[in-house]
Formats: structure tokens, sequence, C-alpha cells
């Protein structure tokens, strides 16, 4: 269907060689738009690119030189960027009393900065792309742990999420007259190394799949769907939002 067509968009997926960056640039490489996925080590991100049919470029986003080396590759084969999803990041974990500073400092780095300097460098292929009938797209990937508390702790990611969703509003404030939007995708439980010490255990798994309302951990379609609907003609007139893909998890409150 058309108004659900990203045909022939150029779509850039930071941290796309696995988890909900790869079912990400899966599902619009099936959709027929051409992908470009970047992740810090070259060899999977070479590998997920040649599995799935798009371009690899290995960067390590948490740095200028990072962020700059993917805007060069990708303005060296492209003269617009369609879609941008923010997806590369990482997660801490430890008891609060050990929690230590550089765990925050690492996360911010990737999770925040990367998310907003990555953006600010790509905005002249974005606003080559953008029209008012058909925006430009930034898509952030945030974390229903920034909206409501944790069960882990895991403070220092879910900070930085919570700020991923007030930097995607306040993007979404600044770049709509230029007809480029910015919403966030909050996901709940999905595979991935995030949740990979967690989903890999059969007891601790279906204890968390029966937490879902819904019942069960998401499906690649399950996040594919809803970054091709963002993207799509289906949702030009949304910007600003935070959209939790989460089986109802943030129900709960």
């Amino acid at each position: 269907m058309s108004l659900f067509s990203v045909e022939g968009k150029t779509v850039v997926v930071t941290g796309g060689s696995r988890g909900i960056g790869r079912m990400i640039a899966a599902g619009f490489v099936e959709a027929g738009a051409t992908v470009y996925i970047s992740s810090r080590k070259a060899a999977e991100v070479e590998k997920t690119a040649a599995e799935l049919g798009c371009v690899a470029v290995p960067a390590d986003l948490s740095t200028a030189e990072g962020v700059a080396a993917l805007v060069e590759a990708v303005s060296a084969r492209e003269d617009r960027l369609d879609v941008l999803v923010n997806n590369a990041g990482a997660t801490w974990g430890a008891p609060l009393e050990e929690y230590p500073e550089h765990a925050f400092d690492k996360l911010w780095g990737v999770n925040v900065k990367g998310v907003f300097y990555l953006t600010q460098r790509f905005l002249p292929l974005l606003r080559a792309a953008a029209s008012a009938e058909s925006p430009a797209r930034v898509i952030n990937i945030g974390s229903v742990d920034g909206i409501r508390v944790p069960a882990l702790e895991t403070y220092a990611y879910s900070t930085t999420k919570a700020a991923v969703h007030m930097l995607t509003r306040q993007l979404a404030h600044r770049l709509a007259a230029e007809s480029i939007t910015v919403n966030a995708i909050a996901p709940g439980p999905f595979e991935s190394k995030m949740m990979a010490f967690a989903l890999d255990d059969p007891g601790t798994r279906d204890a968390i799949a029966a937490s879902v309302p819904l019942g069960r951990i998401g499906s690649p379609e399950d996040m594919a769907g809803a970054a091709i609907y963002l993207a799509s003609r289906a949702g030009a007139y949304l910007t600003g939002a935070v959209i939790p893909v989460d089986g109802g998890i943030t129900t709960h409150g």
C-alpha cells in the first residue's frame, strides 16, 4: 500500500548489526529502501550488511571522529537522506552503592550525545530530502525504561533514555518548520544483546513475557512495523511523539 510505502527511500540505521537495529534495517530493506547500517565492530556490521543486502559503515558514534566518518561515507554516495534511525546505544547495570561514574560518562556519550551530533551533522542531507508533503524523518530509539522506573538498577541507562525522549521533543519543535519530523520509539523487551542476560534464561524469559500485558516478547515485525509507519506517508503528520512499542508494559505506570 502506498500509504505505508518506503520504497526508494534512503535510510541510515545506527547500531544496525544486531538486535533492534538489525530488525529495523531488515524491515526497510525488505520494503525496498536503500539502507546503510553502522556499528563499532567492522566485521560484525559487514557480515550483517551482506546478509541483509545493505551497506555497512563501521563507526564508533560515541566519538566525533566516528560521527564524521558515517556522515562522510553516506554523503559520498547520496545527495539526500530520507530517514535517520538513531538506534546505537549501550546499557550498564550495577547496585546503587557500586554504580561507577564512568558508566554515566560512557552512556551519555553514546545514548544522548551520539544521537544529537549525528542528527546535527546529517541535517544538510535531511533538508535536501524534506518537503511539506513528504518530510524527512528522524527516528530515535528510546526505551520504556525512560518512561517508567525499571526493575533493574540501570541508573545511567534509564536516565539517558529519558533524555533521548526529551531531546526528541525539542528537536521536533525546532525542525518542524523545515519539514523534518522527529519521533521516538520506546521499546519494551525484544531480542537483543542488552536483553540477552535475561532472555537467554528460560525461566527469566517466561517471567518477563508474563509481565507483558500482551503476554510475549516483541518480534522483529513489531519493531520494523513501527519504524516503517513513522517513515511512511502514514506517519507524515506525527512529530515529537514517543511511542511505546512494549506490549502494554507502560500501562502499569
